[in-house]
């Protein structure tokens, strides 16, 4: 008794077909569902605005600090803010000033 085989034979046009229809499906679930498709949108525009928010906050600091340097420059500093700083980091007063402090706990 002869076994016969049951070889099921496509003509190369219909593998070909069948590989581009699978590589289209491929690229298709990408469009969608891949790290940059359209489920990922959202979350990048999140992502984006936070990042904005990020800049601008940053931004705004660097602006004060470039302010305080420049009213710093030892050619031209700024005197009230001289003084500011000298009683804020080293505690020091003149004898003729009054000293309030004010308590944290007050409403």
């Amino acid at each position: 008794m002869k076994r016969r085989s049951h070889k099921i034979s496509l003509p190369k046009e219909q593998w070909t077909q069948g590989l581009a229809l699978f590589v289209l499906l491929v690229l298709g679930g990408l469009a969608i569902a891949g790290p940059s498709g359209l489920l990922a949108w959202s979350e990048h525009l999140q992502l984006l605005d936070q990042r904005q928010a990020q800049i601008a906050e940053i931004t705004e600091r660097r602006d004060t600090l470039q302010n305080r340097v420049a009213l710093l420059n030892p050619d031209r500093a700024d005197p009230d803010l001289v003084g500011e700083l000298l009683r804020e980091k080293l505690n020091v007063a003149h004898p003729d000033e009054v000293l309030i402090t004010l308590d944290d706990t007050a409403p």
